[in-house]
């Protein structure tokens, strides 16, 4: 499992698309999904900005579970990060 995740992190991490869609919005965020694919396998990953301030801080998230297409890495990546929104509220990305 390290090897996993230092692949994942490290400089050779698997591709990544570019913020692919579709975003969301979602309590006062949008959601930026970008699944990282390894091998034939996709994994969750994406990025959180406020709403109010797009070109701002970004919260980067990527977890381990693995879908075998595209489009249901999207449509958990989307979940998680409602997940992690809901978990963290304001503590997510805090107004300056």
């Amino acid at each position: 499992m390290a090897g996993l995740f230092s692949k994942l992190f490290g400089k050779k991490a698997g591709e990544a698309a570019n913020d692919v869609g579709p975003s969301d919005t979602y309590n006062g965020y949008v959601i930026l999904p970008n699944p990282r694919q390894d091998g034939g396998q996709w994994y969750i990953a994406g990025a959180i900005v406020r709403e109010d301030d797009p070109e701002g801080e970004r919260h980067e998230f990527i977890r381990a579970d693995t879908f075998n297409n595209l489009e249901d890495a999207i449509f958990h990546s989307l979940r998680k990060a409602r997940q992690i929104i809901d978990e963290q509220g304001e503590r997510l990305l805090p107004k300056k």
